[in-house]
Order: structure tokens, then sequence, then C-alpha cells
């Protein structure tokens, strides 16, 4: 369970910049982040070993989001734009009125995948290929598919670190992510202008679904984790670091050791960039409760119905797993 931390620890990933760290170095960092996520679920990771600068990753979100809405809605989903067949990838517009004010665009790896080995009647296809606007409207595509690629190989570093630091062989998680369907989501918060209302909350409490979360966040900031006196800790942009925080798969596959921490995003009313990457198994991997485990599909669509980018799909009846109906938001 969470302690009463008053900020968030920060672990130093130096050493994976090393073409072949040590051995002590790689037990150290185990061991440090099983002490942060046994305890806070949460952490700055600083000297993070990506090729990209925090300018680089948000300017190809600001790429993506200065296009005209016409050009946004050609690569929607098809709950926003019928005559779209992506349901899982692609561009979701901003819902006035929501109190998760914000637009988004999700990828996923630009590998093929196997299809799913068993047939659902699930409105959404996991396994999709990505979708983007032609590249003379977003020339940023490779960087993003770029990006994505070194997010996927830092979050298989950290899940070989934290089943060493359980006792655990060292391939125990990253296995999962054969066929992963891992999202990179690009995120935009408009400002909010008078005389509209003000908004306290860009997204509310929530805890994220699959295995962990690598975060960029900007320099408004706005990020808040719950701890357990029931108060909420800002977690301020420290330059050059990524958030880092274990989602609700994660916390069940660790036996209970590590815990998926509730956190919201407070709003300034100020234009606001995010950029979270949600590292998730392949559909067919069988996850969660050691004797109890489930296709990695069936849970996340047991999620997907509290998540509110797929309200309108939920509410026209398209049969989710539990948790439908509830208010709840993913990403930051």
């Amino acid at each position: 369970m969470t302690t009463m931390f008053t900020s968030l620890p920060m672990v130093d990933m130096a050493p994976l910049h090393a073409t072949k760290p040590s051995v002590e170095e790689l037990q150290v960092l185990s061991k440090q982040l099983h002490e942060v996520f046994r305890t806070t679920g949460f952490a700055y990771l600083i000297n993070p070993p990506l090729s990209f600068s925090h300018d680089d990753v948000f300017s190809i979100a600001k790429e993506f989001f200065s296009m005209d809405e016409e050009e946004k809605m050609k690569v929607a989903k098809d709950t926003f734009r019928k005559q779209n067949s992506n349901t899982y990838r692609g561009y979701f517009p901003a819902i006035r009125g929501s109190d998760n004010l914000k637009e988004g665009f999700e990828m996923g790896s630009s590998a093929s995948k196997s299809a799913a080995s068993v047939p659902s009647n699930s409105p959404f296809t996991l396994t999709e290929p990505n979708i983007f606007p032609p590249s003379s409207a977003f020339p940023s595509r490779p960087r993003a598919e770029k990006l994505y690629t070194e997010l996927q190989s830092l979050s298989s570093v950290l899940l070989s670190l934290l089943a060493t630091s359980l006792g655990k062989p060292a391939n125990t998680f990253t296995r999962l992510l054969h066929n992963s369907v891992s999202t990179l989501r690009l995120l935009h918060y408009p400002s909010i202008l008078s005389p509209a209302p003000k908004q306290e909350l860009n997204c509310t409490p929530h805890t994220d679904s699959g295995l962990l979360t690598l975060l960029h966040q900007d320099a408004i900031g706005g990020l808040e984790v719950l701890n357990s006196a029931g108060e909420w800790i800002p977690a301020p942009y420290v330059p050059g670091s990524l958030v880092v925080n274990i989602g609700d798969l994660m916390a069940q596959m660790s036996g209970g050791q590590f815990v998926a921490t509730f956190h919201r995003v407070r709003s300034s009313g100020a234009e606001r960039y995010s950029v979270p990457f949600f590292c998730e198994p392949g559909v067919d991997e069988l996850v969660g409760e050691e004797g109890r485990e489930v296709r990695y599909e069936e849970w996340v669509l047991g999620k997907m119905g509290t998540w509110v980018e797929f309200r309108d799909v939920e509410e026209e009846g398209s049969g989710f797993g539990s948790g439908a109906g509830q208010e709840v938001s993913v990403g930051a």
C-alpha cells in the first residue's frame, strides 16, 4: 500500500546509457525501483536513455495538434467519425463540457501484429494497424514511430529490473510483450477562456490499467498523486525527467507488492501538452493473479468500459466488461 509520501522519489537511469551496465549497477536500480513501487507507485526517472529531449517530444505533439480540424478528423476513431474504420488507433476530439477536456492521438507499434487467436465480439480491434495523416500534414510520423520504439525498449528494461527485484526470472514480464499493444498517446488540453466556467481538473482521479506508464509532462504540469493520508501530492515537471508509474495489472502480477496509485491532473486553465506511453502485453498473453490468469484482451476490454474516450460506444450497448458506466479516465 502507499505511504504518507510528500514528494515523488527520483531514480537515476544514467547507468542504462552504458552499452553494458555492470551487474552491480543493475542490482542497485532494481532495488531502487522495487522500493519506490512498493511505497509510492510513482517516481521520476532522471537521465533516461532516450535520444529525444522534452522539446523534441512536444514538438511532435504540437505539430499534430496544429493541423486543422478537418485533417485530424480524417484519422478519427469511428466512435467520432462513423465513416472511418479504425476503432482503437487514431484521433479523438476534445468534448466540451467534459471533466476530461482533451484531444488526443493514439498509435501502437509500426510492426505488423498477429490477430487475436480468439474471436471477440468487442467493437475494438486492439491489433489494428496505425493510421496517420499524410506526411505533408504530419511530417513527424517517423519521429513518433522512433519515440514509440525507444519507450517500448525502456519499458522492457524496467520490466526486467522489476522482475529480478521480486526474485523472479528477468523475462517474467518482458515475455508478455510479444505482439505488444502498447500505446503512445499525444495529448493536448486546450486553454479555457472566459466566459467558459472554471474547470478544476483536466483529468479525473484514476489508476492506470496496464503494466506501467512513462509520462512526458510539460512545464504547465498539474499532475497530483494520492498518498495514504488521502492528500493530493503535486508532482511538478522536473526538467529532463520522465514520470513512471505502476498500473493495476503490474500491481496484481507483483502479488500485491507494488501499488497502482490514484492520480489526477489539476487544471490551471492554460493550454497544456502531455505524452504518456502505456506499456501493455500482447492480446493473447496470459496475465493477472497467479492461478487465475486471463488473456490480456479480456483484461483490457473489461477496463475499457470505464474510459471516457470510449464511453460513446459503451453507452450504445457494445457489451463491455466490469466497470461500465463509471466516469474514470486514463492518461495524464
